[in-house]
């Protein structure tokens, strides 16, 4: 192990760009927007396409800025490898396009993001059996599981009623049974969490959040933690059983899934996000500890009947969540009292922003039903515990005091 291997978790983040020994002693990775590679010996390309020499080939695939990047996130996340992708959702669905089949089967949580269960629905009509479960206890995953089972997918956090998975027990049953296991850190960052650590198979994380941070710039990071035995997967290809198994099932995603797909993150994007990363860990204990005391105040508000907040006592997995978790996170949501109308509190915060996104440095809120859950209907609504009345709330990093007086003037 490197000194620099030893640092912490924001020193060996802020220097990550400069230990790779940037052109020209730079601290920052340039932002290299060639999409073309030449090569003095011909040769050279073709090994390099070949997979039989480092480099680069094309820029749908590579980029020098957005590779320093997927070095900076597999350091966070104390991966393997990472592949970046133009947003969130491309990392997933791209991930599920390259590596199940038609006849494969996938547990997922029933709490999911609304356009990741969207996605996942989608691809029922290719012919992947979908379950939708309940994760927050490990045996509705076990009962769910088939013959032809072949990933577990949860959250840390669910978006917008923040129910906590009981991820290090999933990450046994997955082990147990050779399942990949996708973690979407999103909500916690790797700086609340490591999902690594219940024996995740990758990492997802929508660096347009937290990660970011700065509400500038899309994108998304699949990394591998290096923990799965791909000789046991079924579904790999013969021709991309070269090299390291270890690589096999990330080879593979970005062959047949940021290559075929094409959903590639541009370098400046790229640049505003490792910038953006290097106060996660301020911004992420700052917005925390201001999620908690906003939790707390609304709690106690007669004009609110109900907290979504995995930092109160009150939450169904709050233990889970200190004992996983540095801090419950930022998110939370909030259901407001019978005979409050949700537009009419929204239009009376001046500190907030009404708008959707989740991870900037301001507090940003969204009527829920009517706006990011509206397609999934009332009946699918109500299974995930979504309430016309609900809003969700990212908190930012403002004064505490600003927030709380926001509050406790439009819930007046």
């Amino acid at each position: 192990m490197s000194k620099s291997d030893k640092n912490g978790f924001t020193t060996g983040n802020l220097h990550s760009d400069r230990r790779d020994k940037p052109e020209h002693g730079v601290l920052h990775k340039a932002i290299h927007t060639s999409v073309a590679y030449s090569y003095e010996d011909a040769r050279d390309l073709a090994k390099v396409f070949q997979g039989k020499m480092p480099g680069y080939n094309y820029g749908r695939q590579q980029n020098p800025t957005v590779n320093a990047l997927q070095s900076r996130i597999t350091r966070m996340e104390q991966g393997l490898t990472s592949t970046a992708f133009a947003t969130g959702m491309a990392a997933i669905g791209s991930t599920m396009f390259a590596l199940l089949r038609a006849g494969d089967h996938v547990i997922s949580s029933a709490f999911l993001f609304g356009n990741t269960n969207s996605l996942f629905n989608t691809f029922r009509n290719f012919g992947i059996e979908v379950s939708f479960v309940d994760t927050t206890s490990v045996e509705n995953v076990r009962a769910a599981l088939q013959d032809n089972t072949r990933l577990v997918f949860t959250e840390t956090i669910a978006n917008p009623v923040t129910q906590v998975a009981d991820l290090d027990a999933i990450g046994v049953l997955c082990q147990q049974r050779s399942l990949i296991y996708v973690v979407d850190n999103t909500m916690t960052s790797p700086w609340l969490f490591r999902p690594k650590t219940v024996n995740a198979t990758f990492v997802v994380n929508s660096l347009t959040k937290y990660i970011g941070g700065h509400g500038n710039a899309l994108g998304g990071m699949l990394t591998d933690t290096g923990l799965y035995d791909w000789t046991q997967f079924p579904n790999i290809l013969e021709l991309y059983k070269q090299g390291d198994p270890a690589l096999w099932g990330t080879t593979q995603v970005r062959k047949k899934g940021l290559r075929d797909f094409g959903a590639t993150l541009g370098p400046e994007a790229a640049h505003h996000l490792a910038v953006g990363s290097e106060t996660l860990p301020m911004r992420m204990d700052r917005a925390s500890d201001n999620a908690q005391k906003l939790a707390e105040f609304c709690e106690a508000h007669h004009n609110i009947k109900r907290v979504f907040f995995p930092g109160l006592s009150s939450h169904p997995q709050h233990e889970r969540a200190k004992r996983l978790f540095k801090k419950p996170g930022a998110i939370m949501s909030i259901e407001l009292a019978d005979g409050v109308d949700c537009f009419d509190f929204l239009n009376k915060l001046s500190c907030v922003v009404t708008s959707s996104n989740l991870g900037d440095t301001r507090t940003l809120a969204i009527p829920v039903a009517h706006t990011i859950f509206y397609e999934m209907g009332a009946e699918r609504r109500a299974s995930m515990g979504i309430g016309d009345n609900l809003i969700r709330l990212s908190v930012g990093i403002e004064d505490i005091d600003d927030l709380l007086a926001d509050f406790a003037y439009a819930l007046a």
